[in-house]
């Protein structure tokens, strides 16, 4: 009807006052719904039961390529989230360390920018350590330097890679047997830019794992799993989040206080920074090998190594992956992303 108003100033009065009835009936309808579950909340239940808003995130669809050859053979497994630390059957299937032990290091030639990010990341992980990355062990692989680690009991290896004076990447090598994953780093922010911050306490923080679904999903959140004891030191009121949400890993440091019986209070910590998974690997990362007698330079000691095979020695991982080239269990390729609504973790 109003578009066959010819003149324009009457059409307008007459479609603002259509608006004007249109939304006063609708903040007539909310009042008198409002009332109404105030005296029964089994309404307001039912309606938001009813009404559930469809987003990315509850639409979303699992990628589980290597499970559609299985399909007939095992059924997909029914859990959406990872096993609890404290059941018997997880502890039965896979028994976790019981102490861990993180070594923490970087890529060759690195500023201060890395260092700082390093330094936040051993006081988040229990029982870690930094190692420098001297210059002269440039010839030396991730391989070489996992091999390294493995013989001195460490459990995990973190390397920190740089580009263009800011670090970019993460490599997670599960020792000593893998697996390997690669991660691109974005959204850094030290506890020192977080305004209003906490102080971290020495104590095991608690662990979160969040949106983990599928089965490449439970597999990365066990390699973060090995990073922190498995018993948390409730004391010190810390936790640490790892939140997936859309295959990106939001990294967050809390302390909570409880102010009364029903309300707890956050405040941060820090550090705060966003994975994306760029590939995993089954085994260790290549070990680089020479002929000749080596010094290798790690923390400032100096170990004499003996290469007796001139090439590259490859770990080849076992079992089958998703179809990848080069031993890689998954990696991302854009032709992966054929819908929005497919997530990988």
């Amino acid at each position: 009807m109003v578009l066959k108003i010819k003149n324009k100033v009457k059409r307008e009065q007459v479609f603002r006052k259509q608006r004007r009835e249109h939304t006063q009936a609708k903040l007539n309808q909310r009042v008198e719904r409002a009332a109404l579950e105030k005296k029964d909340p089994a309404l307001r239940a039912r309606r938001l039961a009813e009404n559930v808003p469809r987003t990315q995130d509850n639409m979303r669809e699992a990628y589980e390529p290597h499970r559609e050859s299985e399909a007939d053979d095992q059924p997909a497994a029914s859990t959406s989230k990872l096993p609890d630390s404290d059941s018997d059957e997880d502890d039965d299937q896979q028994p976790r360390t019981p102490s861990c032990k993180v070594l923490v290091t970087t890529s060759p030639k690195v500023t201060r920018a890395t260092y700082d990010f390093c330094e936040e990341l051993v006081a988040v992980f229990p029982d870690s350590e930094f190692v420098r990355r001297l210059r002269k062990s440039r010839a030396f692989s991730i391989g070489n330097i996992a091999n390294w680690a493995s013989k001195r009991g460490y459990t995990s290896l973190i390397v920190v890679n740089e580009d263009r004076k800011v670090p970019n990447a993460i490599t997670l090598v599960q020792l000593p047997d893998g697996p390997t994953a690669y991660f691109k780093l974005t959204s850094i922010e030290l506890t020192k830019q977080i305004f209003g911050h906490a102080r971290a306490s020495p104590h095991h923080p608690e662990l979160i794992l969040n949106g983990f679904v599928t089965t490449l999903g439970h597999t990365v959140g066990k390699m973060f799993q090995t990073l922190f004891p498995p018993l948390p030191e409730f004391e010190g009121r810390q936790v640490v989040t790892l939140h997936n949400q859309r295959d990106f890993l939001f990294f967050r440091r809390h302390r909570y206080a409880f102010r009364s019986t029903e309300k707890v209070a956050l405040q941060e910590i820090g550090p705060r920074f966003t994975l994306k998974l760029k590939w995993l690997k089954k085994g260790l990362p290549t070990a680089r090998m020479k002929e000749k007698e080596e010094k290798t330079e790690v923390d400032g000691t100096a170990e004499t190594s003996t290469e007796e095979s001139a090439a590259k020695v490859e770990l080849k991982p076992t079992g089958t992956g998703t179809g990848v080239d080069d031993g890689y269990e998954w990696m991302w390729k854009k032709e992966l992303e054929t819908s929005r609504r497919t997530f990988f973790l």
